[in-house]
């Protein structure tokens, strides 16, 4: 028996549904800016409906909007039929999604619905169907092919669906001037969410933790200072003042040159300058910084002011990286 080349069928898959992706960037319409104004302007939530492989889709659609700053829930257009149908009030706006228009479900309730919503909309690839013919807001949607071969199985249909949601949650959140601080107030838990509310104040060393040493401390005695704070640096201070830094790399380079470890100052061979982060910066930003610059610490600033170390040890142990 010939084995079938399965690698080939998944990129006639990809194929099919990228290009049905793109195609609906030509169908936009001024539907699609009238959803998102009466979105944008909604007193109420936006609840998004679907059956099968659509309800799918609009419980994901449902959960990006809420992530992204625009209040959303998903109801079963059967639960609705059977007392679900009390969630909504007339500052709701509906979602109707049914790609051939004609969901039994739904149109079993679209007369309750038109009185308990404040306007309809529908997501289908056929605005003269049933459902269509019933919103208020038509959005039309429509997949060449479907990827089954069979034409048959929800697949470009289904995908298109989704990217829909994606482009529609986007346009909300750029239209909203939603911040990462908005998003992270939504994400608390997880990750994620450490990588969004994680501040650098929260994972710095201060105070006695923080390896220093002055500007005339002979190196051996610089090295003792590392190796019990276990940073792998040194500030090098100046009265109150941060001067320099001396790091393992500082150390290596030194060795190479048979530097005497017992007599040179620290002033000497330190790096005078160096990467700083504010306080107040994310760690994950302050990551970037460090990964930008091939560099394993930072010196924390507080209004300009020294106030802390921050290493890449740091960010890994707090499953910022």
């Amino acid at each position: 028996m010939k084995k079938y080349n399965y690698i080939a069928s998944a990129k006639r898959t990809l194929k099919i549904e990228s290009e049905s992706i793109q195609s609906i960037s030509n169908q936009l319409d001024s539907s699609f800016v009238e959803l998102c104004d009466k979105v944008l302007n909604c007193d109420g939530k936006f609840v998004i409906m679907g059956v099968g492989k659509s309800g799918h889709v609009a419980q994901k659609i449902s959960a990006t909007l809420s992530s992204t700053g625009t209040p959303s829930i998903f109801i079963h257009p059967t639960e609705a039929a059977h007392g679900d149908m009390g969630l909504i009030n007339k500052k709701d706006i509906v979602m109707l999604i049914s790609n051939s228009g004609e969901t039994d479900e739904i149109i079993n309730i679209l007369s309750s619905l038109k009185r308990h919503a404040k306007e309809i909309v529908s997501l289908t690839s056929n605005n003269k169907s049933p459902i269509a013919k019933f919103a208020d807001i038509k959005i039309q949607i429509k997949s060449k092919k479907e990827a089954c071969p069979l034409d048959l199985a929800p697949t470009s249909s289904t995908t298109n669906a989704l990217a829909f949601g994606d482009a529609l949650a986007i346009a909300l959140l750029e239209a909203k001037g939603f911040t990462k601080k908005d998003f992270a107030s939504s994400h608390p838990a997880g990750k994620l969410g450490k990588k969004l509310i994680t501040q650098v104040q929260d994972l710095m060393h201060k105070g006695n933790k923080v390896p220093k040493v002055n500007l005339n401390t002979v190196l051996d005695k610089a090295l003792i200072e590392i190796t019990k704070k276990n940073l792998g640096i040194t500030l090098v201070t100046n009265k109150s003042k941060i001067v320099g830094i001396f790091t393992d790399g500082d150390l290596r380079r030194c060795i190479n040159k048979k530097i005497d470890i017992q007599k040179t100052k620290i002033k000497d061979v330190m790096t005078k300058t160096f990467k700083t982060v504010d306080s107040n910066a994310l760690a994950v930003d302050a990551a970037k910084i460090m990964e930008k610059n091939k560099i394993f610490t930072l010196v924390v600033l507080e209004k300009n002011k020294y106030i802390g170390v921050l290493s890449m040890h740091d960010l890994i142990e707090a499953r910022i990286l």
